[in-house]
Formats: C-alpha cells, sequence, structure tokens
C-alpha cells in the first residue's frame, strides 16, 4: 500500500476495475457503462486535478491478466466497482463475484484499494434464489477500505486526505443529488476506455436515486428503498452530463438510473408512495437533451411503476408522449409488475393489482405500439415477474401465465416478460425469509418458466416483428457454429440470429425470417440471391428445398423475369421483396 505525503505534490495515479454492476435501478454490464466509474473518476480529478487514470473491465483483466495486472499494481489508487442484485443473463460481459474478484486482488498490491457498488454496500447476489454472498474477513482484508456509503463521494475524501485511508470514513453519504454533478461531467471521459466505445456503449444516466415507496417500506425484495426518498438531479445536471458525454464521442443513452421514470420530479414525495407525476419536468428533460446533445443516436429509458401509471393516467400518457416525441424507436418501460397473485401482492407490498397492472400496459400499448424508424414499436412495457417471494404457491405461477396470456387475447403487446428468482439481501424483507420458498418450488418454477416461453414469448414475438419485418442498423456481435447472433443498440435489444457466418462488428439491416422464444432469426438485407449460401436461402420462408437447390443451378440469376421464372408466386414475392440482383 502507498501512501503519498503531504509534502508530494505527485498527481495521483488512479485505476479502476469494473466488475459490474446490476441492481434493480442501475445496470453496468456491457455494453452498458454504470454511472459509478464516472462518478468515481470525476471525484479524482475533481479532488486532484491532473491525476491519470485507467479503466479496465473484468472481462479485458480476464483475457489480459499478465499485462494488466501488472498496470493495476502500478497505480497509487484502485477502485474495484461491482456487485449484482438483480440476476441476470448476460451476452455483453459476465459480472464478477467475490471468489474471483478475491484472486485478483491477493495479486495486487501496491495500490490503496477501494471496494465500492453494491457488493460492498449490500453484498453480491451469486444468481437468483441463492442467498447473498457477504464480504467476509478475506475479501476485507484484501481492501484497504470497503464503501458502506457512496464510493464516488469516499474516493474523492481520500484523494483530499493524500491517500490515508485512516483518514477516511468508508461509509460517507452524498449529502445530495448536487453533490455527483462535478464528478459525473469530469468523469465522462473515462468512457473512452470502454472496450465497447464509442460504437455500441450505453450509458446508463441518473435521473434519481430512491424510492417514493420507501415511506411503506417498499417492496420486500428491493434495494432500492434502502436508499431513502428520491433525490431528485436538476435537469440541468442530468443535461450537462449527457452533453459532457456527448463531447468525447458516446451516441447511445438510458435513462435508467431510477425506480420510476414517470415519477421524475414528482409531486407529494415523502407524503405518498405513489406521488402525483410531474409531465412538464419530464418534456423539460427529454427536450432539453434533444436541444443540448444534437448527436445522440439512441436514447432510451427503463424503469417504470405500472401502479403509478394506472393511478395518474392522464399525467401519464401525456409523459409517454413525451418520451416518443424525443426519445429513439424500441424503447421499452420495464414494469416491475412481480406477480399479480393478490396474496403475494400484499404480502410483498408490490406496486400495483392486476387490473391495475392491465390498464397501464394497455395506456402504453395505445401511445407506444406504432412502428417506428427502426423497424420495432417506439415504447412497449416490459414484464418483471420474481418468484420465491412471501405467500407465493402454485397458484402464483398459474396466475401470472393466465395473465400474460389474456394480453394475448387482448391484442396487447409486450416486448419482454424477465423471469427471476428473488435474492433474499439483508436488510429487505425477504432477507429475512432467505430462499426458503425458492427451494421449495424449485420444480414448479421450472414447468411454469417453460409454459411462459413457449405460450406467451413465442407468439409475442411474432407479433412485435412478425416474418418480413426490417429491423435497420443491427451490429453483429458474436459467432456460435455457423450462426451470428446481432442486436440493434437499445434497452432491451431483440437478439437477431443469422444463420450463417457473417463478419463480426459490422452495421447491417435485417429481414425477420422466424422466431424463438426469446429471439428472432434474420437474413441481411439486401439479400444476393447469386452470392447467398444454401444456408440462408434455406432460411427464407415459403421457399422449398426444391427451389433452393433450383436457384443454386441457375446461378448466376441477372434479372427478376428470370427470377420469377424459377419460383412459384409466393416464393418469389417473399425472395423479391429482400434480395438485389
Amino acid at each position: 500500500m502507498t501512501v503519498l505525503s503531504l509534502a508530494e505534490k505527485i498527481k495521483v495515479k488512479a485505476a479502476i476495475l469494473d466488475c459490474y454492476v446490476d441492481e434493480p435501478a442501475c445496470l453496468g454490464v456491457p455494453p452498458y457503462l454504470s454511472p459509478y466509474p464516472r462518478y468515481v473518476a470525476g471525484a479524482v480529478v475533481d479532488s486532484n486535478p491532473g491525476s491519470s487514470i485507467r479503466y479496465f473491465t473484468v472481462d479485458e483483466l480476464r483475457r489480459g491478466a499478465s499485462t494488466i495486472l501488472p498496470a493495476l499494481d502500478e497505480v497509487d489508487l484502485l477502485v474495484v466497482i461491482a456487485g449484482v442484485a438483480v440476476p441476470g443473463k448476460y451476452l455483453g460481459g459476465t459480472p464478477a463475484d467475490l471468489k474471483e474478484i478475491t484472486h485478483y486482488m491477493r495479486m495486487i498490491s501496491n495500490p490503496v484499494k477501494v471496494l465500492g457498488g453494491p457488493a460492498a454496500a449490500f453484498g453480491c447476489g451469486v444468481e437468483g434464489g441463492e442467498l447473498v454472498e457477504k464480504p467476509d474477513k478475506m475479501v476485507t482484508s484484501l481492501f484497504d477500505i470497503v464503501v458502506n456509503g457512496d464510493v464516488e463521494v469516499v474516493v474523492a475524501q481520500l484523494v483530499k486526505e493524500k491517500l490515508n485511508e485512516n483518514r477516511v470514513d468508508g461509509k460517507l453519504r452524498r449529502s445530495g443529488a448536487h453533490e455527483i454533478n462535478h464528478y459525473a461531467v469530469k468523469g465522462a471521459r473515462i468512457a473512452m476506455q470502454h472496450p465497447d466505445y464509442p460504437e455500441t456503449l450505453i450509458c446508463e444516466v441518473e435521473t434519481y436515486r430512491g424510492c417514493p415507496r420507501c415511506v411503506s417500506g417498499g417492496c420486500s425484495f428491493c434495494i432500492e428503498p434502502l436508499y431513502g426518498l428520491p433525490d431528485f438531479r436538476p435537469v440541468r445536471d442530468i443535461i450537462a452530463e449527457i452533453k459532457a458525454l456527448c463531447n468525447v464521442g458516446v451516441r447511445h443513452f438510458r435513462l435508467g438510473r431510477q425506480p420510476d421514470i414517470f415519477s421524475y420530479m414528482a409531486i407529494g414525495v415523502g407524503e405518498n408512495e405513489f406521488p402525483k407525476p410531474n409531465p412538464g419536468a419530464l418534456k423539460k428533460l427529454f427536450a432539453g437533451i434533444r436541444t443540448e446533445c444534437l448527436d445522440i443516436e439512441t436514447l432510451h429509458i427503463d424503469n417504470a411503476n405500472p401502479g403509478v401509471i394506472a393511478r395518474y393516467p392522464k399525467e401519464c400518457e401525456e409523459i409517454a408522449k413525451t418520451i416518443i416525441k424525443y426519445h429513439t424507436p424500441g424503447d421499452v418501460a420495464a414494469f416491475g409488475v412481480e406477480s399479480v397473485d393478490p396474496v403475494v401482492i400484499e404480502k410483498n407490498n408490490l406496486k400495483a393489482q392486476p387490473e391495475q397492472t392491465l390498464q397501464a400496459i394497455e395506456l402504453i400499448n395505445k401511445v407506444g405500439s406504432v412502428r417506428g424508424s427502426n423497424g420495432l414499436p417506439e415504447l412497449l412495457p416490459g414484464i418483471n415477474f420474481v418468484y420465491g417471494l412471501i405467500g407465493e404457491t402454485e397458484e402464483t405461477y398459474r396466475l401470472n401465465l393466465e395473465f400474460m396470456k389474456g394480453l394475448l387475447e387482448r391484442g396487447l403487446l409486450v416486448r419482454r416478460i424477465n423471469i427471476r428468482q428473488v435474492i433474499p439481501f439483508p436488510g429487505t424483507k425477504m432477507g429475512k425469509v432467505g430462499n426458503r420458498i425458492i427451494r421449495k418450488n424449485k420444480g414448479i418454477f421450472a414447468t411454469y418458466k417453460e409454459k411462459m416461453r413457449i405460450e406467451v414469448d413465442l407468439p409475442m414475438l411474432r407479433r412485435i416483428v412478425p416474418t418480413g419485418t426490417v429491423l435497420r442498423r443491427v451490429r453483429t456481435e458474436t459467432h456460435e457454429g455457423n450462426m451470428t447472433h446481432a442486436r440493434q443498440v437499445g434497452t432491451y435489444p431483440l437478439l437477431v440470429t443469422i444463420p450463417e457466418k457473417v463478419p463480426l462488428d459490422e452495421w447491417l439491416d435485417t429481414t425477420i425470417v422466424g422466431h424463438g422464444y426469446r429471439s428472432a432469426t434474420g437474413v441481411p438485407r439486401p439479400l444476393n440471391v447469386n452470392t447467398a449460401s444454401p444456408r440462408l436461402l434455406r432460411a427464407l420462408p415459403k421457399i422449398s428445398e426444391k427451389e433452393v437447390l433450383t436457384l443454386l443451378r441457375n446461378r448466376p440469376i441477372t434479372s427478376l423475369d428470370e427470377l420469377k421464372g424459377l419460383l412459384r408466386e409466393d416464393s418469389y414475392k417473399t425472395l423479391s421483396s429482400m434480395m438485389e440482383i
């Protein structure tokens, strides 16, 4: 450990190791960059101008430990950000748990080491249904400070104290949202070091932290109420941060670091667990972002409270229309429904009754289901179900499934359904219950999850992106066998599988030709009939194997008339609509 003396006037050499966070109101798994590393970088620069800061992801460390570990060991200050509080599956990266973090920290001895993020404050969720992994003596012995407060505030104080950790309290918290404004702006440059910069990097931007429902305790499993009442960031501060990020080349943003975007600057916070939405504030925010930040390519949202939308439909419809006016298509308002079982709702103090959730879904569909320029609907609800909650029985699973099937019968669209098992965090009501309900219903969970995928996900996806839908600007990301996985940039991007190996890291348009439970099959558009592989031709709907062989034998095909003579009429219509000669 290095401690700088007061006489030394050198600039701090700092490094940030991003092991990724996933909280109810904050995502930092690639291609997302959470606010934590940006705030920490800003805190270092603000406290010691001219300091150097390097940023690494844990995936970079895994791939290049032999070079990155020495780089981390030569700095004065190392800040590790980690903590999964919401279980998920990720394509862009894999969060580190405390065991892996400990493994790396044993090989780093020189810098002052700080652990921040949910892993330090609340513990680390290994996966849904498992108990929380808390930092033990082995972990804490490898860090000079384990931050139970706000990591950026602690780091700022640590740098001001010349890295003397004995003079810094790891429980320090920000005095208010205003305190992070300088950090957010000054830390923007750290985004340029992210592996996904600039093409697909999405910066998660905080509008407020805390939950209006903390006055009633909030949902039984959620850590967000532990932050207290909402502390709203001023519109000008949010815009200043986004502008700073735009100035260094970031083009994709999500207003996601809040439990409910519709409650930003709500009226009556602290008096009512469902305060009245403030449409004027949201209009000022979204319009201001678009006016000041002209180079944005993606502007999406995340969480929305169906209980708020159902209680204030007029105000929330106005807000939804504002979002659609200024955002980019393919947006998702993620509803924390958790359960539609009245018993579970009551025992876990959940946000909305089934009829209220239905009203909220109908409202978002009413204003947001129109198809946008990228091929997806403008704004749709997403549904989060959490299992293992107090009062859960097999009836809970049946009710949730029937509710979702009812949405299909009504012709309503839902962009995606997240099915999770609860992580029982200490400090929450579920923390006292643990995972005994999950263990008891393990078999039921697996059965009904499969039913939801088959009976709801598949037909829903067919409605959202019917065969023939053109999805614009899809980026190829990974190969799996002879297939290529690709996605648009967005808050919950649809996975498109191309049934052929195509070059990675390229942008292309795709025509949807098939559907899975959670992904779609697409072929590049326009499709060159003379160079397309047999695999691609066989993936096209309505074209028989005999017709594929006919096309292959007769290549090169030089005109649409020639093509028409080789195919049945419906096959010709399908292929000619997506091809080039």
